[in-house]
């Protein structure tokens, strides 16, 4: 099985800036909770919106509504200044040298009037330091209410009420080819406007890879966004909020009119978790799935293409337990459609764990209603963690989340033995990490039963040991 490389030949910007700055203090504003000196005291909450409308493209209304509940986010992260060359033969100067800090640049969107602002998770991880400009120049230390990287989703709080804020509107009612404004503060001076239409919905990309589980459901648009544009908000023309841009595409990182959007139908369930817990709690279904492809469809006796093809089933989890099995075609979540992986995995991420959604199938022909109630994250983990197959004289188990976060991972499915069999004649050892196969992300253990079980032909398998040290290996089966 082949998968098409998006990106090759051009680059995937995250919309953020990084730069490194000198040490010498930034003045010109005011940091923390005394910043509303002789500024204005409050301004009117944007949550109108009858007299809007929609079917006229005239951008002012929406623009009016928005540009004062978008921030900007700059983060400071202090590094080592490191060694020169003149050190490292001679030894430290005697006055130890200041760490320069690296300073990055984002977006982000006030959701109420108590200061909760929404952003992306790539724009404020690591930070040490993270402060919001408003629209009026006002500057604050941004607390960290939670963050999520697995939707690239983050909250922050700012010690302020009364402020300008943006509606979250319903990213599930929008129309391809409907008109959208992209809204960012990329330079900490005012808000932009840019204006487009979506392109595109349910877009997945394989960009997602810090998290565990990745959602990746974007928005597509032609709206110009460019760096430092990330964490803004993505609005319809009646001023609500649809997205938050994350990222474009571009051979020379600016604007060609392809960026793409996390929807607010996500972003909505995210920021109310991390908001009450501080973390998202995420049912989980328990499923290796893939598109259905014309020959899947063929195979299965599908009339037409639909649905998602499930590849394997977690022994013991949500789906194994609700009698869904491998070569399923799972059709609808809950009473709504699901034609591909970016879509079904939107929909369960709406549910708590220990929640009971219906789930249409079809197997042999026939539908088939089942109900799974999903687990959580730490149950789904600890039984993948059990999970292991055995494939060509050698068993595979998952990596240890310890060895994952040592060698800074985003998958694998590690060899736990080797006997008689290509592996073993290829040199193989235990404890190798497969990280692809034939160019596919392996992320379980059941990924290599289903690129491998029935193939027939070349095959190049990439990873790397414990120690570091890479590992590629190629057979023909």
């Amino acid at each position: 099985m082949e998968t098409k490389n998006i990106t090759k030949n051009l680059s995937i910007i995250l919309a953020f800036s990084m730069m490194v700055v000198s040490t010498t203090p930034i003045t010109g504003n005011t940091y923390g909770d005394n910043a509303t000196n002789n500024l204005p005291e409050k301004s009117q909450q944007i949550n109108m919106i009858e007299d809007s409308n929609p079917g006229n493209p005239d951008f002012i209304y929406a623009a009016n509504q928005t540009i004062n509940g978008v921030v900007h986010v700059k983060t400071i992260r202090e590094r080592d200044a490191g060694m020169s060359p003149l050190e490292f033969f001679f030894g430290p100067r005697e006055e130890e040298r200041e760490p320069e800090p690296d300073e990055g640049i984002g977006s982000g969107v006030i959701i109420t009037d108590d200061g909760y602002i929404v952003t992306n998770h790539h724009v404020i991880a690591g930070a040490d330091e993270i402060e919001v400009t408003l629209h009026d120049q006002r500057t604050y230390i941004a607390e960290v209410i939670g963050s999520d990287p697995n939707t690239d989703i983050a909250v922050l709080k700012i010690n302020e009420t009364g402020l300008d804020y943006i509606n979250i509107g319903n990213s599930d009612d929008l129309e391809v080819g409907e008109w959208v404004l992209a809204v960012g503060n990329p330079f900490g001076l005012t808000s932009s406007v840019t204006a487009g239409i979506i392109s595109a919905k349910e877009r997945s990309l394989g960009v997602l890879q810090e998290g565990e589980m990745p959602i990746e459901s974007f928005l597509q648009t032609d709206a110009a966004v460019n760096v430092g544009n990330s964490g803004g908000a993505l609005v319809n023309l009646s001023g609500e909020l649809v997205g938050i841009p994350t990222l474009i595409i571009s051979p020379t990182g600016t604007d060609i009119g392809t960026a793409f959007a996390v929807p607010s139908s996500i972003v909505r369930r995210v920021k109310e978790d991390l908001i009450e817990y501080g973390e998202v709690r995420r049912g989980i279904l328990g499923v290796s799935i893939s598109e259905v492809t014309s020959e899947v469809a063929k195979e299965k006796g599908l009339e037409e293409i639909q649905g998602v093809y499930v590849e394997g089933v977690i022994d013991g989890g949500a789906a194994d337990q609700a009698g869904i099995q491998s070569g399923d075609i799972i059709v609808e979540i809950k009473g709504n459609m699901v034609d591909s992986p970016s879509i079904l995995q939107q929909e369960i991420a709406r549910h708590q764990p220990g929640e009971r959604v219906e789930i249409a199938l079809i197997r042999a022909g026939n539908r088939m209603n089942m109900t799974a109630e999903l687990l959580s994250m730490e149950s789904h983990r600890e039984l993948v963690m059990q999970q292991e197959e055995t494939l060509l004289g050698a068993t595979f188990g998952m990596v240890p989340e310890e060895l994952k976060e040592q060698l800074g991972l985003p998958g694998g499915v590690q060899v736990t033995e080797i006997e008689n069999g290509p592996f073993q004649a290829l040199g193989m050892e235990e404890g190798f990490i497969i990280l692809g196969i034939n160019n596919q992300l392996v992320s379980e253990p059941a990924h290599v039963r289903y690129l491998l079980e029935d193939y027939s032909g070349n095959v190049v398998i990439e990873g790397v040991y414990p120690d570091g040290t890479p590992g590629r290996y190629a057979f023909s089966i």
